[in-house]
């Protein structure tokens, strides 16, 4: 009996953890044209790890990247393959399984009361930032010349602040709403 529950538990764990897949990418297709697209992509994240934990959370996010590397249009833009990951905004992408990683550990060490949780999502998105940034300039500088990081930075991180600070605020929202008893078995 206790291997049909622990069966039924694995089949569970697997079909939410396809589901946030599939929710990140609806969140990424729900974007705002720009150098780097305004997209809900980051309050996909902050959902997948916040309300299924750590480990089945950065599961979604692995899932949905590695989804998008091989071709399916996941991507903001309806884009996908390793062109979208090696090009200026890939960076992001791939930042997004940082947010979720430090998310997990942060998580995994101070708990998911309030202030945890929120900090959590603050020092994700500041990773996700940080990668991405970094490897915008990279790539940017490569194709069209040298870019300095406050250039960078005025591109691609000022200009989300506050959007980013909303994504977080409502993934919040939603991860202290739905009980986790629901998304446990």
């Amino acid at each position: 009996m206790e291997n049909t529950t622990t069966n039924k538990s694995k089949v569970f764990d697997m079909v939410l953890i396809a589901m946030f897949a599939v929710l990140i990418a609806i969140c990424s297709w729900t974007s705002i044209p720009s150098t780097i697209p305004f997209t809900l992509q980051t309050f996909g994240v902050f959902c997948a790890v916040g309300l299924l934990g750590g480990k089945r959370g950065t599961l979604s996010v692995l899932i949905y990247i590695l989804l998008g590397a091989v071709g399916l249009p996941v991507f903001a833009g309806f884009k996908g393959g390793i062109g979208a990951l090696l090009g200026p905004t890939g960076g992001y992408i791939a930042g997004f399984l940082f947010t979720a990683l430090v998310m997990w550990i942060f998580t995994h060490f101070f708990g998911e009361k309030t202030v945890s949780l929120i900090i959590a999502m603050i020092l994700g998105l500041f990773v996700c930032y940080a990668f991405g940034t970094i490897w915008f300039v990279i790539v940017y500088s490569k194709a069209n010349g040298a870019i300095g990081i406050m250039q960078a930075l005025s591109w691609c991180v000022i200009p989300y602040l506050i959007p980013d600070a909303l994504k977080i605020a409502l993934a919040f929202a939603l991860v202290k709403l739905i009980p986790k008893k629901y998304l446990n078995r």
